[in-house]
């Protein structure tokens, strides 16, 4: 009994590991009229309070200055996330990192013009 229980478990365990994955993409964008960044962070999930974006970091010219910790996903599809930042110039580097809530992380970069 105790050795079908452990096959369950270990089952169980292994199902929710093969369905975590990172997000697939980020969609980055700066606007500086309005000096907004939106980040679209692209995760599809059947279960958006389980298996979620829990967490964006933002950071301009290699320094972290947005940490947001996200306690479920928007829909099944992505996460939307918007920030004033309005120390941003032209050249500037911008880079937004989302991490799925079970396993994995992306992160996507762009040079404001």
């Amino acid at each position: 009994m105790k050795k079908k229980i452990l096959f369950l478990f270990i089952s169980l365990v292994s199902a929710s590991i093969v369905y975590a994955h990172p997000p697939k993409d980020i969609e980055i964008s700066y606007d500086p009229a309005t000096k907004i960044l939106t980040a679209v962070v692209m995760h599809d999930t059947s279960n958006p309070l389980g298996h979620y974006i829990k967490k964006v970091d933002v950071g301009l010219n290699d320094q972290e200055i947005i940490q947001q910790v996200i306690s479920m996903q928007d829909n099944n599809n992505s996460q939307r996330v918007s920030y004033f930042i309005p120390d941003v110039k032209a050249g500037d580097r911008l880079f937004v990192e989302g991490y799925c809530s079970i396993s994995g992380k992306l992160e996507k970069q762009m040079t404001v013009k």
